[in-house]
């Protein structure tokens, strides 16, 4: 009987002991599994929802599965791009090739705005591209700061005509992605601005440097137009790019993101908006990012045309990539290359890490 006694008591201890050790963990343990490093980079899946392939190239799709990256090619209407027809043929060979590699997302043209063509050629349009997989539509900053009336006046977001293709894009189950204004920057001098990237850009396309323009819609007239169309179609999936255009303050973000439960924003060339904040106030940016790690989506806007060099674009897009994560993974000092001063990575948990670079696309992008 004694024996049979201490047999239990050592399987009991055994199992308890079990149970603790799983309850707390040692802080070895405990920091290895909440924590990517570095090294893991390659290892965890990852997308990239906001990039633009404007050339069969297969070295961009390479370099993306030796990173452990599918992607997002997102097709736009700016004149310095192929038409958009051509833009569409090249993602449906693109998809066609690389299956589980690339999606894509289609957009519209302003041509004919103005007459009885537009909408059902816009309809048509866009009904044949999600026939062929289009998981998102493209709208671009030509509305608000290029298109205008025979009046001379700016066509914004919000504008009654544009109504029925949001609710034809709702009523398919596609995801309405803006690029609408631009960085708050665009509205000041260049020595003004924070971030060099926005120096270097605004310099060389002055026609949307807003400073230079005052007669254009403002900053905040841009903004407000975007407001008002969400306020007017509340249930369609939103994702504002470029971190909806308020990059330069992370609590004017969370307002809209409170206010439009249907709105994510991607990342893409604005992550070094949140470094900026990151100098003067490290811990408001990572209480951000937590709060906020159902809504937040990685992306680069990085591009390839048929004059990229493979070799050149390679080299920068990988290591903005490991920049990129480095930030966010460890709490490592580091210096960026859009301002002088030293900034320490946030150190994400694991979980927030997972949804900012996979389960966030796949959520805001079904079917991607």
């Amino acid at each position: 009987m004694k024996t049979k006694f201490l047999y239990l008591c050592m399987i009991g201890s055994l199992f308890c002991g079990d149970a603790q050790s799983q309850m707390k963990p040692s802080k070895a343990n405990k920091s290895s599994t909440k924590f990517y490093t570095l090294q893991d980079f390659k290892s965890v899946e990852k997308y990239d929802t906001h990039v633009h392939i404007n050339t069969y190239d297969t070295a961009f799709i390479n370099l993306a599965k030796a990173d452990n990256f599918k992607l997002l090619t997102v097709n736009v209407n700016p004149s310095t791009y192929p038409s958009v027809d051509n833009q569409e043929n090249v993602s449906l060979e693109l998809i066609k090739s690389f299956p589980e590699q690339v999606a894509y997302a289609t957009t519209f043209t302003v041509k004919d705005w103005g007459t009885d063509l537009w909408l059902p050629q816009t309809l048509a349009y866009l009904k044949n591209s999600f026939s062929k997989g289009a998981i998102g539509v493209k709208i671009w900053k030509n509305i608000g700061m290029e298109l205008r009336d025979k009046d001379g006046k700016f066509v914004m977001v919000n504008d009654a005509r544009l109504d029925p293709v949001f609710d034809f894009i709702e009523k398919n189950n596609v995801t309405l992605i803006g690029h609408l204004g631009e960085p708050k920057n665009a509205w000041l001098p260049v020595d003004q601005m924070t971030v060099s990237g926005d120096k270097s850009y605004f310099s060389k396309n002055p026609k949307y440097h807003m400073y230079l323009h005052p007669e254009y819609p403002s900053y905040q007239d841009q903004i407000d137009a975007r407001d008002k169309m969400l306020e007017k179609h509340p249930t369609i999936r939103f994702v504002g790019v470029h971190l909806g255009s308020l990059e330069w303050d992370v609590d004017e973000l969370a307002k809209r993101l409170d206010k439009f439960p249907n709105m994510a924003v991607d990342m893409a060339e604005r992550i070094c908006h949140l470094q900026y904040q990151t100098i003067n106030n490290r811990q408001k940016v990572y209480d951000f990012m937590v709060k906020y790690q159902d809504r937040l989506i990685y992306a680069t806007d990085n591009s390839v045309g048929k004059s990229s060099n493979p070799i050149e674009y390679k080299k920068r897009i990988h290591e903005r990539r490991m920049s990129d994560w480095r930030y966010f993974v460890s709490d490592d000092e580091m210096n960026v290359t859009d301002f002088q001063e030293k900034i320490q990575g946030l150190k994400l948990p694991k979980e927030v890490i997972d949804k900012i670079y996979r389960t966030n696309a796949e959520k805001w992008f079904p079917g991607i």
